[in-house]
C-alpha cells in the first residue's frame, strides 16, 4: 500500500473515531454537524449526512471533490468545510459542532470565552468571533464569509449557531474541541452563580498557553487514549 493510500486510510479511521467520540461526549446534535480532513490533492474527507455519529465507520467517510460534490454530503458541510480548507492551509482538520456549553456562549449578546480557568487559557489569543448569524450556510458565499471570519485563529464562535475548531491533525483538532467544551462548561456554570467571574491577566494567560503549546505530544496521546475506549469496528 502506498504512503498516500496508507495516510488516507488512517485519516478515515481517525475521522470515524473523532465522530464516535464526539457522540460519546455529547458534542453531536441529531444527524447535523460535520467533521472533515483535507487531502493532498484538494479533496477532503467528510462524514455523510444521515448516519448517526455513534455508528460511523471508516468505510462511511466520503471523499469530496469540490468540483463534483457528493449528493450524500449535507450542502452546508460542503460550503463551510470547502471554504475553510481552501482559505486556511493550517486547517488540515475542521470540526463543526453545536455542542451545548460552547453554543450557549454564542447565544449571549457579545458572548466571549473568558479566561477564567486553566482550560480556557489553551485558547488565549486563538479565538475569532462571527457576530452575524447568516442562516443555514446553503450558499458558497456564506461559507466563504464564515471562513473569512476565522482570520488566523483556530477556533471560531459563530453567533446563534455553534463553533468551528481546526487543527493540523484529527488528534490536535479533537483535543482542542474537547477542551473548548470543558472550558465553556466551567464558564457557564460559574456564570450561573450570579457572582462576578475572576479573569486571569493577559501576561499569565499568554505564558500558560505557551506552556500548553509546548506539550507537543499531548494531543496525540490524548486522542490515542480516547480511541481505546471505542470498539474496533470504527476502523472498518
Amino acid at each position: 500500500m502506498s504512503d498516500d493510500r496508507t495516510s488516507t486510510v488512517s485519516a478515515r479511521q481517525d475521522l470515524a473515531a473523532a465522530l464516535r467520540l464526539a457522540a460519546h461526549f455529547g458534542f453531536n446534535e441529531g444527524i447535523c454537524n460535520h467533521f472533515s480532513v483535507q487531502l493532498a490533492d484538494g479533496q477532503f474527507l467528510l462524514n455523510p449526512h444521515g448516519v448517526h455519529w455513534s455508528q460511523i465507520c471508516a468505510v462511511d467517510i466520503l471523499t469530496i471533490d469540490p468540483r463534483q460534490p457528493s449528493a450524500l454530503a449535507e450542502v452546508t458541510a460542503l460550503h463551510i468545510h470547502g471554504a475553510i480548507h481552501a482559505r486556511h492551509q493550517q486547517a488540515a482538520c475542521v470540526l463543526h459542532t453545536h455542542m451545548p456549553w460552547a453554543t450557549s456562549l454564542t447565544c449571549l449578546q457579545h458572548g466571549r470565552l473568558r479566561f477564567v480557568h486553566q482550560n480556557s487559557l489553551r485558547f488565549f489569543d486563538d479565538v475569532a468571533y462571527d457576530e452575524s448569524y447568516g442562516g443555514l450556510a446553503e450558499s458558497a458565499e456564506e461559507g466563504q464569509r464564515i471562513a473569512a471570519c476565522m482570520g488566523d485563529k483556530r477556533v471560531l464562535f459563530m453567533a446563534n449557531h455553534g463553533v468551528v475548531v481546526t487543527g493540523a491533525s484529527v488528534a490536535e483538532a479533537f483535543d482542542r474541541l474537547y477542551y473548548l467544551e470543558r472550558a465553556c462548561e466551567v464558564q457557564v456554570k460559574a456564570l450561573s452563580t450570579g457572582l462576578p467571574l475572576q479573569d486571569i491577566g493577559d501576561n499569565l494567560a499568554r505564558k500558560t498557553r505557551a506552556e500548553f503549546d509546548a506539550g507537543a505530544n499531548y494531543a496525540q496521546d490524548h486522542f490515542a487514549a480516547l480511541k481505546r475506549l471505542l470498539p474496533a469496528d470504527y476502523k472498518d
